[in-house]
């Protein structure tokens, strides 16, 4: 940590034993200016290496140095931004305090976030005295291209790019792509890129959507996780979970009241040969309709959904799942279950609550408000909630402090997926993350067994980056504020910037974009002439 002043080695030295391998060989790239790809375990300090240095450097900025940005940081998620801003006070302060007790004066750089939350006093705030660094999502850096508050990013060094790996693969980053570039038009000089990531594969191809074209030195320090995965069936046939003996004789099948509502989507209702599915809204000509939102919508889901409404149409897995989930919800201090739609979500935690007969869980997902979900989670940190029922919403790295146990019900459907949700727990450097997978039909078994294994190997899944995807058009995927009603942008048009024709590199949505025309009928003449 030779490159560092004294204050930030004094307080890393007080806060960690040593630097983990992604940090000293990430730091090494960073210092000679190299733009960075850093791909590294759940919990390995990736966040740290990439802010730490951008941070030691703004302790050290001339007093008379120009306002602007200098630290750019883009987030997918804005659960994650918030959660990174609030987890950079704590370096800022430490160094503060490390350079207090040498009276040694230094620069505390201020910190800014820009989403869609974002209140318009901040924002007319953030144009005139902005934070050295900026914490924002790709749809909130897009509006601020096309704004006056662009003027603010002329003085950005670095940009860092969390979990690039779920940008890379889809049409959210190819327009991520494109305000890259345009941020490297308006800078004084082409920012330094560092990405972040867990689970990308292959490294190149992250790379090089990073980079744009530009060399991309790739610090890979991943390997096979240290997990303690187990794949439970709380019964014995998966086709008849819950048989006629079982009804009436104190087992799990009898931890559901009669009529309750079941989290498939039906009601559950007992019949003479045990229990069956009765009439329920979520079901379309026989088969259950999953309103997942996260997992392909393929032949192969429709066919695990097929014989998962064959499995259970009569019977039913959920009153065998239920005990299992409440006993290690109860043997655990903090517990974080996923699932993969937010219908399954709420109705998970309504249940299980009403079965253990008090508020022992909670809903997270991206439909809360960001109050109720900073209240959830905290609640969880704390102690005073002992588990949550999380979609996608949790899966990448937000920082839920200790958590014991990650249970997944159903298959993660992917690698990478279940990597980063079991990831949740053991969240430290050398920790083993407990997770505990269960399936709810044969065909999720048998999908589970396999993303299990290979959970295990850190066989990841490569990914694919969109080529040239021209219908990514000017005010992109998932903006901020709806258009307001009656007004129509400009067809064709992007604002200044965006106009300027860029160098096209593959894989980027780069260059002039299609120009789609709107023709109008003539307006009909009042005399009827």
């Amino acid at each position: 940590m030779q490159q560092f002043g004294d204050a930030t080695r004094g307080w890393f030295s007080s806060t960690f034993e040593a630097p983990t391998r992604v940090q000293n060989e990430g730091w090494d790239s960073i210092a000679r200016g190299d733009n960075s790809l850093l791909i590294a375990p759940t919990g390995s300090g990736k966040t740290l290496a990439a802010f730490l240095w951008a941070i030691d450097r703004l302790t050290r900025l001339d007093p008379d140095a120009d306002l602007g940005v200098r630290v750019l940081y883009v987030s997918p998620l804005k659960a994650l931004v918030y959660d990174i801003e609030r987890n950079l006070r704590a370096p800022l302060a430490g160094i503060q305090r490390a350079a207090e007790a040498s009276s040694t004066r230094l620069h505390v750089p201020s910190i800014d976030i820009r989403t869609g939350d974002t209140p318009q006093r901040d924002r007319r705030r953030q144009i005139k005295t902005p934070g050295e660094i900026l914490v924002t999502t790709p749809e909130s850096l897009f509006l601020i291209l096309g704004s006056q508050a662009r003027e603010t990013l002329r003085t950005v060094e670095w940009v860092i790019v969390d979990e690039v790996h779920a940008m890379a693969p889809t049409k959210r980053g190819a327009h991520l792509a494109l305000s890259l570039e345009r941020l490297s038009a308006l800078a004084d000089r082409d920012p330094q890129r560092i990405g972040l990531s867990a689970t990308a594969r292959p490294a190149s191809e992250v790379a090089r959507f990073l980079g744009g074209g530009r060399p991309v030195e790739v610090v890979d320090t991943h390997v096979p996780p240290e997990l303690d995965l187990r794949l439970i069936v709380p019964v014995d046939d998966m086709t008849r979970p819950v048989t006629p003996g079982d009804v009436g004789q104190g087992n799990a099948a009898d931890s559901v009241p009669q009529g309750s509502p079941n989290v498939g989507g039906g009601v559950r209702a007992r019949s003479g040969d045990g229990y069956r599915e009765s009439g329920s809204e979520s079901h379309d000509n026989g088969r259950e309709v999953d309103d997942r939102e996260s997992l392909p919508d393929d032949h192969g889901s429709a066919l695990l959904a097929a014989e998962e409404e064959a499995a259970t149409r009569q019977y039913g897995i959920w009153p065998a799942i239920y005990p299992e989930l409440l006993d290690l919800i109860r043997q655990h201090r903090t517990t974080i279950l996923f699932v993969n739609s937010r219908g399954l979500c709420e109705r998970l935690a309504h249940q299980l609550n009403e079965l253990s007969g008090e508020e022992l869980v909670r809903a997270h997902h991206g439909s809360l408000a960001h109050g109720q979900r900073k209240q959830i989670e905290e609640a969880l940190k704390a102690g005073e909630l002992r588990a949550i029922v999380a979609t996608s919403s949790l899966e990448l790295g937000i920082d839920m402090g200790t958590v014991d146990l990650v249970i997944l019900v159903e298959s993660p459907g992917s690698v990478a997926r279940g990597l980063q949700r079991v990831g949740r727990s053991g969240h430290g450097v050398g920790e083993t993350s407990i997770g505990r997978v269960f399936p709810k039909h044969r065909g999720d078994l048998l999908e589970a067994a396999v993303v299990g294994r290979r959970m295990k190997e850190g066989a990841i899944e490569a990914l694919t980056v969109p080529q040239n995807p021209l219908d990514v058009h000017e005010r992109g995927p998932d903006v901020e504020h709806p258009r307001p009603a009656g007004r129509r942008p400009p067809c064709g048009q992007l604002p200044g910037p965006a106009r300027k024709r860029l160098p096209g590199r593959a894989g980027h949505a780069l260059g002039p974009l299609p120009v789609h025309r709107v023709r109008r009928p003539p307006a009909p003449d009042p005399l009827g002439s």
